[in-house]
């Protein structure tokens, strides 16, 4: 038989989790005439004297924070893979890898407060009360560029209320020696950011969100009104569809000659119509909070680089509400604290374009021989693969 050419057929398959063990042999040399001992140092690790590897460790903090699975589902996944990690152990990796990422973090804070537009928000989640097993409401606040900015940033801030004075410490506005963040904060209108706005931040509202009060009573009582308004607040968002790519001041020109007066219209439209429906009603509430609002909500007429609305960092919340639903509470603030400085990095590396298992194994890696005073290189919206910085 003669070969006159081959089919080629592929087929796609996949191992799951194998674990393999690193052997690190440390030759002892001595000297025949001082009988002197030398022996190359343990090499640095992020948890010192500990046996798992950065890319152990880097999977199970983006399984955990990324891809919402509790360290107890970890623990039988890789128990089938023939390897028995109680979560005990799983926990006290997680919490020592979130003290070690923490000058990370802070190193972020620093950054994103360097840029004059931000968003806030918060979402709700529960903690373990020490003494009683008892969970009770705890908060996490989201604060991140916006999608106009190059630099793409997102950092979380756990805290046990929904006070102002959380945003106050974090924008550095309870006096303690550090410059005050100044600049305009995008968020839905909650009255904990009051503080702020009293003490020198612009505020920027939420279009998005005066156009919901409108969507329920359209949706849920076929509301004439909320159908009317609707269609203006179409107007504006289809305006920001059409200048999302453009400079800010394109974006800024096109707003002043294009929003400025359907945002005219809205507003004597709205004061006429709250002279007609009845107090307390739905579609009286969603005028007020838009009439309460009107300076803040138009404010990003003005500004280019100001956004419509804070639906970007809601974007970045959501991760968080499908990961409740799985881990349900955090064990204890500090617990919280290093949660929320894993998902800073995990999900800046992932809104940066980086894969976060590879993005979270080099920085594990590197991070114990890494000057502080370069720190910021391994931010996620600078960082450079080992390879590619040799």
């Amino acid at each position: 038989m003669k070969r006159i050419g081959q089919d080629i057929a592929e087929r796609l398959d996949y191992e799951p989790g194998v674990f393999t063990v690193e052997r690190h042999v440390r030759g002892k040399l001595a000297c025949a005439h001082c009988q002197k001992l030398v022996q190359a140092p343990v090499p640095a690790h992020v948890i010192d004297k500990g046996i798992p590897t950065a890319g152990l460790l880097a999977q199970v903090l983006v399984a955990k924070f990324l891809d919402h699975l509790p360290l107890y589902r970890q623990e039988r996944i890789f128990e089938r893979a023939g390897m028995l990690i109680a979560r005990s152990t799983l926990a006290q990796w997680v919490g020592e890898c979130g003290a070690q990422l923490q000058p990370l973090v802070d190193a972020l804070t620093n950054e994103l407060l360097r840029h004059s537009v931000l968003h806030a928000d918060e979402t709700p989640v529960g903690v373990l009360k020490p003494g009683n097993k008892k969970t009770h409401k705890a908060y996490i606040w989201t604060y991140c560029t916006t999608s106009f900015n190059g630099t793409r940033a997102v950092v979380f801030n756990f805290a046990e209320t929904r006070g102002g004075e959380n945003v106050r410490g974090f924008l550095r506005q309870d006096g303690n020696g550090e410059q005050a963040w100044r600049g305009a904060l995008v968020t839905d209108g909650f009255s904990g950011y009051k503080a702020s706005f009293e003490r020198g931040v612009t505020e920027a509202g939420c279009v998005a969100h005066a156009r919901r009060k409108f969507h329920e009573p359209w949706a849920y009582h076929a509301s004439k009104v909320g159908q009317q308004a609707l269609r203006y607040f179409q107007v504006l968002f289809r305006i920001e569809e059409d200048i999302a790519a453009a400079t800010v001041q394109e974006r800024r020109r096109v707003r002043q000659c294009k929003s400025r007066r359907v945002a005219a219209a809205l507003h004597k439209w709205l004061l006429a119509q709250r002279q007609l429906v009845a107090d307390g009603s739905a579609t009286a509430k969603a005028i007020d909070y838009s009439l309460n609002l009107w300076k803040a909500l138009t404010r990003y007429i003005d500004d280019g680089d100001v956004p419509i609305s804070n639906n970007w960092v809601e974007h970045q919340i959501r991760p968080i509400a499908l990961g409740r639903s799985n881990w349900l509470f955090a064990g204890s603030l500090r617990a919280g604290q290093r949660a929320a400085a894993v998902m800073s990095l995990v999900h800046s590396a992932k809104i940066n374009g980086h894969d976060p298992y590879a993005y979270l194994k080099d920085v594990l890696e590197r991070l114990p021989t890494h000057p502080a005073s370069r720190i910021e290189e391994l931010l996620p919206h600078r960082w450079r693969p080992l390879a590619a910085v040799r």
